[in-house]
């Protein structure tokens, strides 16, 4: 496992802990406290020598997308034994976004001649956590240009059952699973789910993007990477485009985008289950 401790990437280990699978988890900065069956060895993709003892013995290997080394990491998983790659990617690979983050680590994939199946979720329930779990938990507001664009966010939990599925099941090689969210939600409703998780008034307050930008900078980690794309000032792909205002975006004509629920046989969770999960987080 790489990214085994990772927002998706430790529910995978959970549910191979589950099945009773032997376990080992490479990590930066390896932690003791694992769960058992899980062995921990350090290892960093961006350093591909480091991953000898990590890959020893291993069958089947869920890759945390790093495009710069993906190739040699590849090729010394081929080398070491491994038959069966699970990438964690991305849906905007599938719409054409996406062509310098985690395209070049499919390519690499695909290229070595392995079993691979690629896990391509599209946004994550987890970015309002990132973006206005601060706020919220403080003030009780979430401060948000484009309130009324929507989407399929995604539960993490519904990405890891999926990469588990691919991990140990059969019928999944070559295969690219584009994984949306059960239904169409704006940041509006969204906030109005927390707010019904955590069972207290939570206000929007309709802010410019440059605001938008300077609040996520500000804030730090997720927010600030993705100040510039999430506000309008940047493409997907890092390209500087002009800032718009909030962009019109109708609901789909076509219903059929796919979910976990093609994969696990279970229907994909919904904002509003995965805002219970994580009402102690917005408390």
């Amino acid at each position: 496992m790489t990214g085994g401790t990772g927002n998706v990437g430790r529910l995978v280990v959970e549910q191979l802990v589950a099945a009773g699978v032997d376990v080992r988890v490479m990590s930066r900065r390896p932690r003791p406290d694992r769960p058992g069956g899980v062995e921990v060895v350090p290892g960093d993709l961006a350093e591909p020598d480091s991953l000898g003892p990590a890959l020893r013995g291993v069958d089947r290997m869920y890759l945390f997308p790093y495009a710069a080394t993906a190739p040699q990491v590849v090729a010394l998983a081929a080398r070491a034994g491994v038959r069966r790659i699970v990438t964690l990617s991305s849906g905007a690979v599938t719409t054409g976004y996406d062509t310098n983050f985690h395209l070049p680590v499919e390519q690499a994939v695909e290229a070595s001649g392995l079993e691979w199946t690629h896990v391509r979720p599209g946004e994550f329930m987890l970015n309002t956590l990132w973006l206005w779990g601060l706020s919220i938990r403080a003030e009780r507001v979430v401060r948000d240009p484009f309130p009324d664009w929507a989407g399929h966010p995604v539960h993490e939990r519904d990405i890891a059952d999926v990469a588990t599925v691919a991990l140990l099941g059969e019928g999944h090689e070559h295969r690219a699973y584009t994984l949306n969210g059960p239904a169409w939600i704006s940041r509006r409703e969204q906030i109005q789910s927390i707010a019904g998780a955590i069972g207290a008034d939570i206000r929007l307050e309709v802010v410019t993007p440059a605001r938008a930008r300077e609040l996520y900078l500000a804030q730090g980690g997720f927010a600030a990477a993705s100040a510039d794309f999430l506000t309008g000032f940047e493409s997907y792909s890092g390209v500087d485009e002009p800032v718009v205002d909030e962009p019109v975006v109708d609901a789909p004509a076509d219903t059929s985008l796919t979910t976990a629920q093609d994969v696990t046989g279970r229907p994909a969770r919904t904002f509003a289950a995965w805002a219970r999960d994580h009402a102690g987080d917005f408390r």
